[in-house]
Protein backbone atom coordinates (compact mmCIF):
# COMPACT_ATOMS: atom_id res chain seq x y z
CA UNK A 1 0.00 0.00 0.00
CA UNK A 2 1.37 3.38 -1.03
CA UNK A 3 2.06 5.79 1.84
CA UNK A 4 0.05 9.03 1.93
CA UNK A 5 2.00 12.11 0.83
CA UNK A 6 1.84 13.66 4.29
CA UNK A 7 3.43 10.54 5.81
CA UNK A 8 6.21 10.59 3.21
CA UNK A 9 6.80 14.32 3.84
CA UNK A 10 6.93 13.77 7.61
CA UNK A 11 9.49 10.97 7.21
CA UNK A 12 11.60 13.11 4.87
CA UNK A 13 11.55 16.03 7.32
CA UNK A 14 12.55 13.71 10.15
CA UNK A 15 15.53 12.35 8.17
CA UNK A 16 16.57 15.86 7.16
CA UNK A 17 16.45 17.02 10.79
CA UNK A 18 18.56 14.04 11.87
CA UNK A 19 21.22 14.97 9.30
CA UNK A 20 21.16 18.71 9.97
CA UNK A 21 24.32 20.36 11.23
CA UNK A 22 25.27 23.96 11.99
CA UNK A 23 28.62 25.73 11.60
CA UNK A 24 29.23 28.07 14.54
CA UNK A 25 31.97 30.68 14.25
CA UNK A 26 33.66 33.34 16.32
CA UNK A 27 35.58 32.85 19.55
CA UNK A 28 32.66 33.45 21.96
CA UNK A 29 30.21 31.18 20.12
CA UNK A 30 32.77 28.40 19.61
CA UNK A 31 34.10 28.56 23.18
CA UNK A 32 30.65 28.35 24.74
CA UNK A 33 29.60 25.52 22.44
CA UNK A 34 32.77 23.58 23.28
CA UNK A 35 32.05 24.05 26.99
CA UNK A 36 28.42 22.90 26.63
CA UNK A 37 28.16 19.18 27.52
CA UNK A 38 24.75 19.02 25.80
CA UNK A 39 26.20 20.11 22.47
CA UNK A 40 27.20 17.37 19.99
CA UNK A 41 30.43 18.56 18.36
CA UNK A 42 31.55 17.16 15.00
CA UNK A 43 34.42 19.21 13.48
CA UNK A 44 36.63 21.96 14.90
CA UNK A 45 38.65 24.14 12.55
CA UNK A 46 40.97 26.72 14.14
CA UNK A 47 44.02 28.80 13.46
CA UNK A 48 46.95 28.54 15.87
CA UNK A 49 46.13 31.96 17.32
CA UNK A 50 42.46 31.05 17.83
CA UNK A 51 43.43 27.76 19.48
CA UNK A 52 45.62 29.67 21.93
CA UNK A 53 42.80 32.11 22.70
CA UNK A 54 40.27 29.30 23.19
CA UNK A 55 42.64 27.85 25.78
CA UNK A 56 41.14 25.19 28.06
CA UNK A 57 37.92 25.03 26.02
CA UNK A 58 39.87 23.13 23.33
CA UNK A 59 40.07 20.13 25.68
CA UNK A 60 36.29 19.71 25.46
CA UNK A 61 36.53 18.67 21.80
CA UNK A 62 36.92 14.90 21.73
CA UNK A 63 38.22 14.60 18.17
CA UNK A 64 41.32 16.03 16.52
CA UNK A 65 41.07 19.78 15.82
CA UNK A 66 41.90 20.78 12.24
CA UNK A 67 44.62 23.43 12.29
CA UNK A 68 44.28 25.95 9.50
CA UNK A 69 46.18 28.91 8.04
CA UNK A 70 44.39 32.20 8.73
CA UNK A 71 44.76 33.23 5.08
CA UNK A 72 43.15 30.00 3.81
CA UNK A 73 40.40 29.29 6.32
CA UNK A 74 38.79 26.07 5.09
CA UNK A 75 35.51 26.02 7.05
CA UNK A 76 32.44 26.26 4.74
CA UNK A 77 31.35 29.70 5.91
CA UNK A 78 30.05 32.79 4.15
CA UNK A 79 33.12 34.82 3.08
CA UNK A 80 31.76 37.79 5.06
CA UNK A 81 31.63 35.82 8.33
CA UNK A 82 33.82 37.29 11.07
CA UNK A 83 35.08 33.90 12.24
CA UNK A 84 38.15 35.07 14.22
CA UNK A 85 39.92 31.87 13.16
CA UNK A 86 37.47 29.47 14.85
CA UNK A 87 34.63 27.37 13.42
CA UNK A 88 32.81 24.41 14.95
CA UNK A 89 30.36 22.06 13.22
CA UNK A 90 27.64 20.93 15.63
CA UNK A 91 24.22 19.33 15.83
CA UNK A 92 21.35 21.68 16.76
CA UNK A 93 20.44 21.62 20.44
CA UNK A 94 17.37 19.73 21.61
CA UNK A 95 15.75 21.61 24.49
CA UNK A 96 12.90 19.15 24.97
CA UNK A 97 9.13 19.58 25.07
CA UNK A 98 7.33 22.89 25.43
CA UNK A 99 5.64 22.15 28.75
CA UNK A 100 8.87 20.85 30.30
CA UNK A 101 10.68 24.07 29.41
CA UNK A 102 8.06 26.72 30.18
CA UNK A 103 6.63 25.16 33.36
CA UNK A 104 9.35 22.86 34.75
CA UNK A 105 12.72 23.83 36.16
CA UNK A 106 13.81 25.55 39.34
CA UNK A 107 10.72 26.64 41.35
CA UNK A 108 12.82 29.35 43.03
CA UNK A 109 13.98 30.89 39.73
CA UNK A 110 11.42 33.70 39.95
CA UNK A 111 8.37 34.64 37.90
CA UNK A 112 7.98 32.69 34.67
CA UNK A 113 8.60 34.78 31.56
CA UNK A 114 8.71 33.60 27.92
CA UNK A 115 9.21 35.38 24.59
CA UNK A 116 7.28 34.23 21.51
CA UNK A 117 8.34 35.34 18.02
CA UNK A 118 5.86 35.89 15.20
CA UNK A 119 7.79 35.83 11.88
CA UNK A 120 11.03 37.27 13.27
CA UNK A 121 13.38 35.89 10.62
CA UNK A 122 16.55 37.97 11.01
CA UNK A 123 19.15 35.80 12.84
CA UNK A 124 20.83 38.90 14.30
CA UNK A 125 17.56 40.02 15.89
CA UNK A 126 16.86 36.54 17.27
CA UNK A 127 20.42 36.28 18.61
CA UNK A 128 20.06 39.63 20.37
CA UNK A 129 16.69 38.56 21.81
CA UNK A 130 18.31 35.39 23.19
CA UNK A 131 20.91 37.55 24.97
CA UNK A 132 18.21 39.73 26.50
CA UNK A 133 16.14 36.68 27.47
CA UNK A 134 19.12 35.25 29.33
CA UNK A 135 19.88 38.55 31.08
CA UNK A 136 16.27 38.98 32.27
CA UNK A 137 15.78 35.34 33.23
CA UNK A 138 13.23 34.31 30.59
CA UNK A 139 12.38 30.63 30.62
CA UNK A 140 12.53 30.34 26.79
CA UNK A 141 12.40 32.07 23.43
CA UNK A 142 9.96 30.36 21.05
CA UNK A 143 9.64 30.76 17.30
CA UNK A 144 8.09 28.72 14.50
CA UNK A 145 9.77 26.20 12.21
CA UNK A 146 8.93 28.11 9.04
CA UNK A 147 8.59 31.67 10.27
CA UNK A 148 11.55 32.24 12.60
CA UNK A 149 15.31 32.25 12.15
CA UNK A 150 16.83 28.77 12.51
CA UNK A 151 19.92 28.04 14.59
CA UNK A 152 22.81 29.42 12.51
CA UNK A 153 26.34 30.66 12.99
CA UNK A 154 25.22 34.28 12.57
CA UNK A 155 22.53 33.83 15.21
CA UNK A 156 24.96 32.16 17.62
CA UNK A 157 27.58 34.89 17.15
CA UNK A 158 25.06 37.66 17.84
CA UNK A 159 23.80 35.73 20.89
CA UNK A 160 27.39 35.75 22.19
CA UNK A 161 27.08 32.40 23.98
CA UNK A 162 23.43 32.73 25.06
CA UNK A 163 22.37 30.12 22.49
CA UNK A 164 24.12 27.46 24.57
CA UNK A 165 22.24 28.38 27.76
CA UNK A 166 18.96 30.04 26.75
CA UNK A 167 16.31 27.59 25.47
CA UNK A 168 15.31 28.39 21.87
CA UNK A 169 12.35 26.28 20.78
CA UNK A 170 10.69 26.22 17.37
CA UNK A 171 7.11 25.04 17.08
CA UNK A 172 4.83 24.23 14.16
CA UNK A 173 1.93 26.57 14.93
CA UNK A 174 2.19 29.78 16.97
CA UNK A 175 -1.53 30.19 17.69
CA UNK A 176 -1.80 26.63 18.99
CA UNK A 177 1.28 27.19 21.14
CA UNK A 178 -0.23 30.38 22.58
CA UNK A 179 -3.40 28.45 23.44
CA UNK A 180 -1.35 25.68 25.04
CA UNK A 181 0.49 28.22 27.19
CA UNK A 182 -2.77 29.87 28.19
CA UNK A 183 -3.98 26.46 29.37
CA UNK A 184 -0.80 26.24 31.50
CA UNK A 185 -1.73 29.49 33.26
CA UNK A 186 0.28 31.97 31.15
CA UNK A 187 -1.01 35.48 30.52
CA UNK A 188 -0.10 36.07 26.86
CA UNK A 189 0.54 39.69 25.83
CA UNK A 190 1.03 40.72 22.21
CA UNK A 191 3.21 43.78 21.55
CA UNK A 192 1.39 46.19 19.22
CA UNK A 193 2.19 49.87 18.75
CA UNK A 194 -1.51 50.67 18.27
CA UNK A 195 -2.59 49.04 21.55
CA UNK A 196 -4.30 51.23 24.15
CA UNK A 197 -2.84 49.54 27.23
CA UNK A 198 0.83 49.53 28.31
CA UNK A 199 2.65 46.44 29.58
CA UNK A 200 2.71 47.90 33.09
CA UNK A 201 -1.06 48.51 33.04
CA UNK A 202 -1.79 44.98 31.80
CA UNK A 203 0.34 43.47 34.57
CA UNK A 204 -1.04 45.54 37.45
CA UNK A 205 -1.69 43.04 40.24
CA UNK A 206 -0.55 40.13 38.05
CA UNK A 207 3.25 40.21 38.31
CA UNK A 208 3.45 36.80 39.99
CA UNK A 209 1.55 35.17 37.11
CA UNK A 210 3.46 33.46 34.26
CA UNK A 211 3.70 35.90 31.35
CA UNK A 212 4.46 35.36 27.66
CA UNK A 213 5.38 38.30 25.43
CA UNK A 214 4.67 37.95 21.71
CA UNK A 215 6.89 40.01 19.40
CA UNK A 216 6.05 40.57 15.74
CA UNK A 217 8.30 41.21 12.79
CA UNK A 218 9.44 44.77 12.17
CA UNK A 219 7.05 46.43 9.75
CA UNK A 220 4.12 44.00 9.52
CA UNK A 221 4.03 43.30 13.26
CA UNK A 222 1.78 40.58 14.64
CA UNK A 223 -0.43 38.56 12.31
CA UNK A 224 -4.20 38.94 12.70
CA UNK A 225 -4.52 35.35 13.95
CA UNK A 226 -1.93 36.09 16.63
CA UNK A 227 -3.75 39.26 17.68
CA UNK A 228 -6.99 37.30 18.02
CA UNK A 229 -5.33 34.56 20.10
CA UNK A 230 -3.38 36.55 22.72
CA UNK A 231 -5.06 37.65 25.96
CA UNK A 232 -4.25 41.33 25.54
CA UNK A 233 -2.52 43.66 23.08
CA UNK A 234 -0.07 45.98 24.82
CA UNK A 235 2.41 48.69 23.91
CA UNK A 236 5.66 50.16 25.15
CA UNK A 237 5.10 53.73 26.27
CA UNK A 238 7.33 56.31 24.59
CA UNK A 239 8.34 59.69 26.00
CA UNK A 240 7.55 61.64 22.83
CA UNK A 241 4.80 61.69 20.25
CA UNK A 242 6.74 59.26 18.07
CA UNK A 243 8.76 56.27 19.16
CA UNK A 244 10.19 53.26 17.40
CA UNK A 245 12.41 50.33 18.43
CA UNK A 246 13.64 47.39 16.44
CA UNK A 247 12.29 44.03 17.60
CA UNK A 248 15.36 43.00 19.60
CA UNK A 249 15.42 46.29 21.54
CA UNK A 250 11.66 46.09 22.04
CA UNK A 251 12.04 42.57 23.46
CA UNK A 252 14.63 43.78 25.98
CA UNK A 253 12.44 46.70 27.10
CA UNK A 254 9.35 44.47 27.28
CA UNK A 255 11.14 41.87 29.38
CA UNK A 256 12.30 44.57 31.76
CA UNK A 257 8.81 46.05 31.97
CA UNK A 258 7.31 42.61 32.59
CA UNK A 259 9.76 41.50 35.27
CA UNK A 260 8.25 39.73 38.27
Amino acid sequence: MKKPKWVVKKEQDKRAAANETVWLFGLHAVRDALMNPERQKLRLIVTRNAADRLGEAMAHFEGEPEMCDARKFTAPLDPQSVHQGAALEVKPLNWGKLDEVVIGGDPDAGALRVVLLDRVTDPHNVGAILRSAEVFGARAVIGTHRGSAPETGALAKTASGALERQPYLRVRNLAETIEAMQSMGYLVLGLDGEAEMSIEQALKGKRTQPVALVMGAEGPGLREKTKETVDQLVKIDFAGAFGSLNVSNAAAVALYAARG
